[in-house]
């Protein structure tokens, strides 16, 4: 039995090592992280490679997302910007990032659009109830966590009104993220009252999710659209800022912007590629138009996720980190950074840029929180401030540029977002609404305690051999 169980153990690992190296998609990080733990872990390991292992929805997603963005383009160009947007309406220092964003899904910046930041949790959930009781035409939603809570209720009974006095409502949630409120009979409320529902990423079947795709696949985007007008763009999930799913880390802190203007479209645009890969829908089944508000600032979204092209997201933080000259601020919940993030943030510090991270100081991934703090001596060492957030967990996932261009929306700095998750962020140029992200992200930073070169030096050996074990196979978590 033990020889048989040792030859089981050899070609175990030598068949998973030749397809983790016949992969091109992966970092020489991430192979060496799936080694580790098929040694460490031969049997085990084997089962969570399978489960885990490869980043693919199957070729019938990928072919679908292909096919719909094809559409897209074809009948709704017009609205997605012309390539040649950066070039008149972005200062120069910020082009290239504007350039890269618009290589990833064919967005590019438009001008006339306008932004307010809301206040707090209850500002946003009012505003957002207000706007969609005022919508004329319809209304569109998606979320990745939509819970049965205060918040989430009284979303989903604003639809209802909605629909109720004839106004198109489609609502979509995620199937993991949202998958108590998609049993509900709140949910079920929502259909009969003629608000049309779908579920992105369903687990109606398990084992062919199992065998074709993987369960952690998510579509993380939070979206908001009333009659092609008015769009909400932030960190901000359909629940209120206790997170009853995970009180003890409440409460929530998190950000959203209201849009109007030209930018609204192609968020829109973006909702309609996901509504129409769950649903089958057609892009001839919208009437599809863009609103310009005079004197408006240029902005334009990105969407990234498993099917888009790998390494957009850490390519397009790199691309704003070289564009920095005076200061970059960033926050996130959830910061597991690739090589390029990290080289870009410290070469932006390096040259002189001011560089402050604003990360949660209680998180509720200890994974994350052990992977992220491995990276400080780095950071500091290169001249980057780091601040931990007290207030609760900050959610919010922003970052400014020289009090010009922020880029805000449900993007994090780890693996997950990169390459797992679908993702939509708007990207922008424009001093009064970078000053108000700015004025936020200072908000976060009073409520912080500084992380000094001092006190990681402080840490005990067994804490910084945690830390590094764990963000040594980060790329697998």
């Amino acid at each position: 039995m033990a020889t048989f169980l040792l030859s089981l153990h050899v070609l175990i690992i030598i068949g998973f090592t030749f397809r983790i190296m016949l992969r091109d998609d992966l970092s020489p990080q991430a192979r060496l992280a799936w080694f580790i733990v098929l040694i460490v872990l031969p049997y085990i390991g084997s089962v969570i490679y399978f489960l885990f292992g490869e980043i693919d929805l199957g070729h019938h997603a990928t072919r679908r997302h292909k096919e719909v963005f094809e559409k897209i383009r074809a009948k709704a160009s017009h609205l997605m910007g012309a390539q040649d947007g950066a070039e008149r309406l972005i200062d120069p220092l910020y082009r290239s990032a504007f350039q890269y964003s618009g290589s990833i899904n064919g967005f590019h910046p438009v001008a006339g659009n306008r932004a307010e930041l809301m206040a707090d949790a209850a500002a946003t959930s009012a505003r957002l109830i207000a706007d969609i009781d005022a919508a004329q035409t319809h209304v569109h939603v998606l979320y990745y966590i939509w819970l049965e809570d205060r918040t989430g209720t009284d979303i989903a009974q604003a639809l209802i009104r909605a629909a109720k006095r004839g106004v198109t409502c489609r609502a979509m949630a995620d199937g993991l993220g949202s998958r108590a409120l998609i049993k509900s009979q709140l949910w079920q409320q929502m259909k009969e009252a003629g608000v049309q529902m779908a579920v992105a990423l369903p687990l109606d079947n398990l084992i062919r999710t199992l065998l074709t795709s993987r369960i952690d696949l998510r579509n993380h985007r939070k979206i908001t659209i009333i009659d092609s007008k008015i769009t909400y763009c932030g960190s901000r999930n359909s629940a209120d800022p206790e997170f009853r799913i995970k009180a003890k880390y409440a409460p929530w802190v998190d950000i959203m912007l209201r849009f109007e203007g030209a930018v609204v479209a192609q968020n829109e645009l973006l909702f309609l590629s996901d509504w129409m890969q769950a649903t089958g829908d057609t892009l001839d089944d919208f009437t599809l138009h863009a609103n310009t508000i005079d004197d408006g600032f240029p902005a334009q979204v990105m969407g990234d996720g498993p099917t888009e092209r790998r390494g957009a997201t850490p390519q397009l933080f790199s691309a704003l980190s070289a564009c920095a000259q005076e200061s970059l601020t960033l926050s996130t919940p959830y910061f597991v950074p690739d090589a390029t993030v990290l080289d870009a943030l410290c070469s932006a510090a390096h040259r002189g840029v001011a560089v402050r991270l604003i990360f949660p100081k209680v998180n509720d991934s200890w994974i994350v929180a052990a992977a992220s703090r491995s990276y400080y001596r780095k950071l500091l060492s290169a001249g980057c401030e780091i601040h931990e957030f007290k207030g609760g967990l900050l959610h919010a996932k922003t970052l400014t540029l020289d009090g010009k261009v922020s880029l805000i929306g449900s993007s994090n700095l780890d693996i997950r977002s990169f390459d797992l998750n679908y993702e939509n962020n708007i990207l922008l140029q424009d001093h009064g609404v970078t000053l108000a992200v700015q004025t936020r992200q200072e908000d976060y930073i009073a409520q912080s305690d500084p992380v000094t070169p001092e006190l990681v030096a402080a840490w005990p050996r067994h804490r910084r051999i945690w830390n590094n074990v764990v963000a040594t196979i980060g790329p697998v978590l």
